[in-house]
């Protein structure tokens, strides 16, 4: 007998039935204490790094001098150019909103070692000019609540305050005139834009729609929820007010008053969250600019405003709009004022892309002259990020 012939064969599978599929081993579940172990040595990292970015702030103001005020340290060009580069690097999980917003907060710290800077808002406490600040300068910024936009031209004029933030125009209310009109004497610069989302609520002291007879909110925020208001408080009575913390402040003193404003109001001034958000709108965004006293270098990806006085004779405008179009400038916005330089003269507000320093836009403001009474570059600045 061979050894070849003494080996058993394997014993044949029953027919009908497949062989099993193996499956992938699963990986382990982590560890959790090795992981939270992970995190704790990264949060050491990224602290031990913004603290040399923080020592390494403090030299650039050793830099420019001992007697440099905060404002002297602000640069939006730079800002926005290094805020451009975190999206670009961005490839999750974080969005881009969420890194935007981390990066301002750890700027914004850094700039406020030398001495907070001050930034007047159309107040009081608790309005979506208030948000524009914090979206724009982060936490670390002084906030300086005025009562009007004309204050706050006033303030930044006056060196009271180091920038002013104001209202120029919503996506579906169209312009804030008073604005507009305070650059037609102001020689305040623009050296930055903020858009905000808007979201509206309707808010008082219960909490209750039944109670409410009187609604107090800014002219504005009125007509962004008019459709709302109709269906849902039709007999109620619609009381404009200067701003809508103004009108939350109002609400908190009876059970039958409510007012239309952002969230942030209503924890200020301790309403409950009747309904919202109400805004007709799911889109609705408020544009703010950001006032200084000076024109700031360009960041690369900038806008400029202009403020153009035409000459009474036919076809004015035309000739004032044809130097951007030869140079290749896009018009992003024009929006006509009466100029209070005389009955029936207007001034045309303008924005353009690019800055008063790029070679088209130089070359078109160049020959504006022969068709235009007056030009005032009013600003140019970076443009929104988000």
């Amino acid at each position: 007998m061979g050894t070849r012939d003494s080996k058993k064969k394997p014993a044949a599978k029953p027919a009908g039935k497949a062989a099993k599929a193996v499956r992938p081993a699963e990986p382990a579940a982590p560890v959790l204490s090795e992981v939270r172990e992970r995190i704790d040595g990264i949060d050491k990292q990224i602290q031990s790094l913004i603290a040399e970015r923080a020592r390494f702030a403090q030299q650039v103001g050793r830099a420019k001098g001992p007697l440099k005020a905060a404002v002297d340290y602000y640069r939006p060009e730079r800002e926005s150019q290094v805020l451009r580069k975190v999206l670009d690097r961005n490839d999750g999980p974080l969005n881009d909103e969420v890194l935007l917003r981390l990066f301002r907060e750890i700027m914004s710290a850094c700039l406020a070692q030398q001495e907070p800077l001050k930034i007047g808002f159309l107040g009081p406490e608790g309005t979506f000019s208030q948000q524009a600040v914090i979206k724009h300068f982060g936490h670390s910024a002084r906030g300086l609540p005025l009562a009007s936009i004309e204050e706050v031209f006033q303030e930044v004029e006056a060196g009271h305050a180091d920038f002013g933030v104001v209202p120029v125009e919503n996506s579906g209310q169209g312009t804030i005139q008073s604005t507009l009109d305070m650059f037609l004497t102001s020689n305040l610069k623009i050296c930055g834009e903020v858009e905000l989302h808007v979201h509206q609520h309707l808010m008082s002291r219960t909490g209750r729609l039944e109670d409410i007879e009187r609604v107090y909110s800014h002219p504005m925020s009125l007509a962004q929820c008019k459709a709302w208001l109709r269906q849902n408080l039709p007999k109620a009575e619609k009381i404009p007010v200067a701003s809508n913390a103004e009108a939350a402040r109002r609400a908190r003193t009876a059970d039958d008053a409510a007012a239309i404003a952002g969230e942030s109001a209503g924890h200020v001034y301790g309403l409950k969250v009747v309904s919202g958000p109400i805004e007709d709108r799911q889109d609705n965004t408020t544009r703010f600019l950001v006032l200084g006293r000076e024109l700031f270098s360009p960041s690369g990806h900038d806008r400029t405003s202009l403020l153009v006085f035409v000459r009474d004779q036919p076809g004015a405008l035309y000739n004032v709009l044809s130097p951007f179009a030869k140079y290749g400038v896009s018009m992003n916005r024009i929006e006509s004022r009466p100029s209070h330089t005389g009955r029936w003269q207007y001034a045309f507000f303008i924005d353009v892309s690019g800055h008063v320093e790029d070679e088209p836009v130089k070359k078109a403001l160049s020959e504006l002259g022969d068709y235009a009474a007056d030009v005032k570059v009013l600003g140019s600045y970076p443009v929104a990020l988000l």
